[in-house]
C-alpha cells in the first residue's frame, strides 16, 4: 500500500514546547518510531508542517539589522531542509541499513490571483500576549489573529496548484525509498503572468494538509493519513456533547463545521482526497498510526462501498 503521511506542525512541536533543536529532535524521534515499522511493508511519503519553525526563522531574521530579512518562500525552503534532515536522520537510525530515505526540496505552484493574498489566515510562529502582538504589528506590519487564548501572526495561504518535483518524488517511491517532501506545504512559487516566464517565490505559506492531499493524489496513494496531536475529528468540541467521529463519508464530514485555524484544513483535505479518488483518508494521533493504517483508530473518511 502506498501511504502519504502528513505530520502536523503541532505533532512535531507542541504549542507549549520551547522551539529548540533538542525538543524538535525528541518529537521527531517519536514520529520516526511510529512510521518506521510501516516502511517494511508499504511505500511511504512523509510531509510535515512548519508553522512554528518558519515563524521562528522569520523572527530571527528580523532581529538582525545587518541584512534584509529573507522572504517567506526562502524561509519555507529552509524549514524543509531543517525538519526533513531531522526526520531523515531519525528514520535512518531505526530502519535497516539498506533502506533508502531521501528529503526532496519541493516547489508548489500557486496562483498570484488567489484571494488568500489579501486575506491572510495561516498561523506561523509562536503565540504572544495581546500587547506584544500589537507592538509587533505596529513595528513590522504583521497581521495577527487570536489563536486560543493568545495571538499569533498570520500570513497568506494560497491553494496549491501543481507540484513541480512530482516526477522525482514518484521515481524515488517506485524504487522503495521513504521520501520526505512537500514539507511545510511546499515552497510557494508562481508565474507572475499567464504566459511563460520566470518562476518566482511567493510571500506565503501553503497549508500543509492541502499540499499533502495534492501529493497523495499525484502519487496514487491508497491512504492519505494526517497525524496530529488529537486522536481524531470531534464534533461539538469542548462541550459535554463532544464525540469523536469514527468512519464517515466525505459528504457526512463536510456537513460539519470546524475551526479554520485547527481542524478545518485537515477535514477539507480528507474530504477532497476521498471524494476525488474513492480511496481512504484518515485523521488521528501520531501514537495511533499503526491502528489508523489498519482502520481501527482515528477518523476514517471513505466513500460508500470502500
Amino acid at each position: 500500500m502506498r501511504i502519504v503521511i502528513a505530520l502536523g506542525g503541532n505533532a512535531l512541536l507542541r504549542r507549549s514546547d520551547p522551539m529548540t533543536t533538542e525538543v524538535q529532535r525528541r518529537n521527531v524521534a517519536i514520529a520516526a518510531a511510529a512510521i518506521a515499522p510501516l516502511a517494511a511493508g508499504h511505500s511511504i511519503a512523509i510531509a510535515h508542517g512548519n508553522g512554528p519553525q518558519v515563524g521562528l526563522l522569520s523572527l530571527q531574521a528580523e532581529s538582525y539589522d545587518g541584512a534584509e530579512p529573507y522572504p517567506l518562500d526562502v524561509l519555507d525552503a529552509g524549514t524543509q531542509g531543517m525538519i526533513g534532515y531531522l526526520i531523515q536522520q531519525e528514520l535512518r537510525s531505526i530502519l535497516p541499513p539498506q533502506s533508502q530515505v531521501a528529503t526532496l526540496l519541493t516547489m508548489i505552484v500557486v496562483d498570484p490571483r488567489d484571494p488568500a493574498f489579501t486575506n491572510p489566515t495561516k498561523f506561523v510562529g509562536p503565540v504572544y500576549p495581546k500587547d506584544d502582538a500589537d507592538k509587533l504589528a505596529a513595528e513590522k506590519g504583521w497581521v495577527f489573529r487570536r489563536d486560543g487564548p493568545a495571538w499569533r501572526r498570520v500570513v497568506p495561504s494560497p491553494q496549491p496548484r501543481r507540484i513541480l518535483e512530482i516526477e522525482p518524488i514518484t521515481w524515488l517511491l517506485d524504487r522503495g525509498a521513504v521520501v520526505i517532501c512537500a514539507g511545510g506545504g511546499g515552497i510557494p512559487t508562481m508565474y507572475p503572468s499567464s504566459g511563460p516566464g520566470a518562476l518566482v517565490g511567493a510571500e506565503a505559506v501553503i497549508d500543509k494538509d492541502l499540499a499533502s492531499e495534492l501529493l497523495a493524489e499525484d502519487v496514487g496513494a491508497d491512504l492519505f493519513l494526517m497525524a496530529t496531536d488529537v486522536d481524531g475529528v470531534y464534533v461539538h468540541w469542548g462541550t459535554p456533547r463532544q464525540r469523536r467521529l469514527g468512519v464517515v463519508t466525505p459528504q457526512e464530514l463536510a456537513g460539519h463545521e470546524f475551526a479554520a485555524g485547527s481542524m478545518g484544513p485537515k477535514v477539507e483535505a480528507a474530504v477532497r482526497f476521498a471524494a476525488r479518488t474513492g480511496r481512504r483518508a484518515a485523521i488521528g494521533s501520531l501514537a495511533d498510526i499503526a491502528g489508523i493504517v489498519a482502520g481501527d483508530a482515528g477518523t476514517n473518511v471513505v466513500t460508500r462501498g470502500t
